[in-house]
């Protein structure tokens, strides 16, 4: 079955053309801010807010809590890695529930919160803040069901954001012959960032973001100059055994969504469940992404006669020099 690469032309050239008008600057720019409000007694609570931050500047998000808030002592803010840190000890009579929390600024940005309530009575609510939503109202018995919606949101959000990653798996799928090849090269891809998610948002393994980003860049590369020299009948690797490949890198990905991850925050009390639904979340776009080339170039394929196997080629150089730029730009910023 050799569908597959023979019709790989439309949307391939869009998702590049799309990728090169994101700028190189849309690789990771999804980090979301993490709101975490604990009750610590009958009327008082602590608030806990991470905020991304470029260099020594943060964003310009700060949370807005009920007007029957006070602040028991001034707000503590401190620099910890990428973000910033705040803390608000308040005193809420009659607490919060029924009570809205928002956050001040996020209408103006592109990026989400994370927000969790953990009460006194043992109730927990987590909901997802975006620029369209930058509030929300504190229930009296949430289920996990939302801590389980919010991750997986943030997941597919992540991924479809995630040019670098999505780019990977296009050059992947200009090596791709037939459809059972495909189905192994996605499942070894799945599996291997799976582990590697899941040991760094946990902290077990630690890898530094900005070489580990570097070395993602460096994959895409390596697997845009494979697609050429498959165009040149001269198969790599990659080629002969894609699944391999996408193993191998995918613990290297891994890192990177774990890293995503860890910026954002885990609800201590549902890190299982957070990291589960985050990790759905990012194989449901993934699948969507994959989907969406398969439909598209079927579709063009019928829409058209023209063959274009000299396209394919052309991809592969725009998905290596996309790539490049990326690797140089991020070992330009190692400290």
């Amino acid at each position: 079955m050799r569908w597959l690469p023979h019709r790989l032309s439309g949307l391939c050239l869009w998702g590049v053309i799309a990728a090169l008008c994101s700028g190189a600057a849309a690789a990771h720019e999804l980090r979301p801010g993490y709101l975490e409000i604990t009750q610590t007694g009958t009327d008082q609570f602590v608030a806990r807010f991470k905020v991304p931050a470029r260099g020594n500047m943060r964003l310009g998000l700060y949370p807005k809590f009920p007007d029957t808030c006070t602040e028991v002592s001034p707000p503590q803010t401190e620099q910890t890695g990428g973000a910033f840190m705040d803390r608000h000890v308040m005193r809420c009579p009659g607490g919060l529930t029924g009570k809205a929390v928002a956050i001040d600024g996020l209408a103006g940005t592109f990026t989400d919160v994370v927000a969790r309530v953990a009460l006194a009575d043992g109730g927990v609510q987590t909901a997802r803040l975006t620029p369209d939503r930058p509030r929300f109202e504190i229930a009296g018995n949430p289920g996990w069901a939302q801590t389980a919606r919010a991750y997986f949101l943030l997941g597919v959000e992540h991924i479809l954001l995630g040019v670098d990653h999505l780019l990977f798996v296009l050059a992947l799928l200009l090596l791709v012959r037939n459809l059972r090849t495909l189905v192994k090269t996605i499942t070894a891809f799945t599996a291997a960032h799976s582990i590697t998610l899941a040991a760094a948002a946990l902290g077990w393994a630690q890898a530094p973001q900005t070489p580990v980003e570097a070395l993602i860049a460096l994959s895409i590369a390596f697997a845009a100059a494979e697609a050429v020299r498959d165009r040149r009948g001269r198969a790599g690797l990659l080629r002969r055994a894609p699944w391999i490949a996408a193993l191998a890198f995918g613990l290297l990905h891994g890192f990177g969504f774990g890293g995503a991850l860890r910026e954002i925050g885990l609800p201590q009390s549902d890190v299982p469940l957070a990291l589960l639904t985050f990790n759905l979340g990012i194989e449901a776009g993934q699948l969507l992404f994959v989907a969406a080339v398969l439909v598209l170039t079927g579709a063009a394929g019928r829409l058209t006669s023209v063959r274009v196997p000299h396209w394919r080629a052309g991809l592969a150089y725009a998905i290596g020099s996309v790539a490049v730029f990326w690797f140089a730009e991020r070992l330009a910023a190692l400290p």
